[in-house]
Parts: C-alpha cells; sequence; structure tokens
C-alpha cells in the first residue's frame, strides 16, 4: 500500500509537469509565429500584420485557449479542482467562439488580394488548412468535453486539439523556414503528438487509445487536406465560401 501511494506521489507531477511544459511550449510557438502580426505588432512593418481589426479580437481569444491550456494542468495540480471545472465550462464556450472566428477569419484571409498575412501560397489553396484546423479542432474539443469524466482521455483529446491549431503559427514562422511548404509546417507541428506517444510509453508502457485514434485523425487529415487543395472541387467551394462574405 505504502509503495502504491509513493508511485501515485510521483506519477502525479511528472503527469502535471509534462501537461503544463507541452503547454507552455505551444503557447511559445504560437508566440513565435504571430509575434509579428500580432504580439509585437508595434514593432514590426505593417505589412505583417492583417489590416481588418477583427484579427484584434480573433488573436486575443486564440491565445487566451493557450493560456487556459497553461492554467488548467496547474489548477489541479494546487488542488482547484472546482476552479478548474468551472474554468472548463469558459474553455468549451471559448472553443466553439475559436471556431467560429476561425473560420470566419480564414475567409477574410481567402479574401484579400494579397492572401495570407506571411503565407506565399496562393490563398484559396492555403484556405483548405485553417478550415481543416477548425474541423479538427471542433470535433476533438467536442469529444474531449464528452469524455470528461475520464482524465486521461479528456486531457489527450484537449492536447491534440490544441495541436492542430498549431500549423497556421509553424507556417508564419521566419521566411527560410516557410519556403519549405506546408509537409514541414505539418511535420513540425507532430512533433508534439510524438512527444505525448513518448509520455505514454513512459508513463503507462503503451500507447493510449486515444493518443492513437485522435492522433491518427489529425495526421491523415494533413496530407489530405494537401491532396484537396489542389482539386478544382476545392478550388470551386473555397471560391464560393470567400464569397459568403460579400463583395
Amino acid at each position: 500500500m505504502t509503495s502504491t501511494l509513493m508511485r501515485g506521489r510521483v506519477r502525479w507531477p511528472a503527469e502535471r509537469r509534462f501537461y503544463t511544459g507541452m503547454a507552455l511550449a505551444m503557447f511559445a510557438t504560437m508566440y513565435l509565429g504571430f509575434a509579428p502580426s500580432f504580439f509585437l505588432r508595434p514593432w514590426f512593418p505593417a505589412t505583417h500584420a492583417a489590416p481588418e481589426p477583427f484579427f484584434y479580437f480573433h488573436g486575443a481569444v486564440f491565445a487566451g485557449w493557450f493560456v487556459l491550456l497553461i492554467a488548467q494542468p496547474s489548477l489541479v495540480g494546487i488542488g482547484r479542482t472546482d476552479l478548474h471545472r468551472k474554468l472548463g465550462q469558459v474553455g468549451a464556450a471559448l472553443a466553439i467562439v475559436m471556431v467560429g472566428m476561425g473560420t470566419v477569419g480564414a475567409l477574410i484571409a481567402a479574401r484579400r488580394p494579397t492572401g495570407f498575412v506571411d503565407i506565399p501560397i496562393p490563398p484559396l489553396q492555403f484556405l483548405v488548412v485553417p478550415l481543416f484546423d477548425m474541423l479538427v479542432f471542433g470535433t476533438l474539443v467536442g469529444l474531449a468535453i464528452a469524455r470528461r469524466k475520464d482524465p486521461q482521455a479528456h486531457k489527450r483529446l484537449m492536447l491534440i486539439a490544441s495541436i492542430a491549431l498549431l500549423v497556421a503559427a509553424i507556417a508564419r514562422w521566419p521566411y527560410n523556414f516557410k519556403a519549405h511548404g506546408p509537409l514541414v509546417f505539418f511535420a513540425v507541428s507532430d512533433l508534439f503528438l510524438l512527444a505525448l506517444v513518448a509520455w505514454d510509453y513512459v508513463s503507462r508502457r503503451t500507447i493510449h487509445p486515444v493518443t492513437l485514434w485522435a492522433g491518427l485523425f489529425l495526421v491523415a487529415s494533413q496530407p489530405l487536406r494537401l491532396v484537396l487543395s489542389g482539386t478544382e472541387a476545392w478550388r470551386s467551394f473555397a471560391r464560393w465560401a470567400v464569397g459568403l462574405l460579400g463583395p
């Protein structure tokens, strides 16, 4: 009994450190990508920033998600599970807003003559990336809410949903990196998924089922969107979707 309790005391702090560290690393990834256009906007040329005021709110909402992702395991660590649950309700509402704002923001950017800020890819073609990001993110967060009474499944779903958001930030890393294209963006974001797989092996000696199927869902979406983006069917859909915003 004593040895079991001791193992529990060691395992839980390590788990909290892992999830908090992952959230911090993802926030840093997002910060690096959006520093010129949002976080450090006054210190960069205007060409790096979205001209529409909408993106001030867009950036604040998405940054708030990652702040929440950092806070949640910390609250459990200090025994404030009550506040963790309350913030979970805020997070659920925030996720709904994010899917809406992310979709609208992507359409606004695709409609610009200059396309997506700092993305040297035709806008209607690149539109597939953020729209699929919202699809994957919304699906996994919805499943995480449904599995909230299963902590191990819930936290993995939330983490993988958040990994899905990183491609937009990675695509805006320094120019020499951007020149390599979407496959590199996806590969870098998938390093976070590999870290979760490694954690599963260290802590469980096997891959958690949620890590496996949610991770496969995320990874499978990546080549699918690249194939789709080059089709006439996608271009027709993208033109129609952008047209929903009006002339």
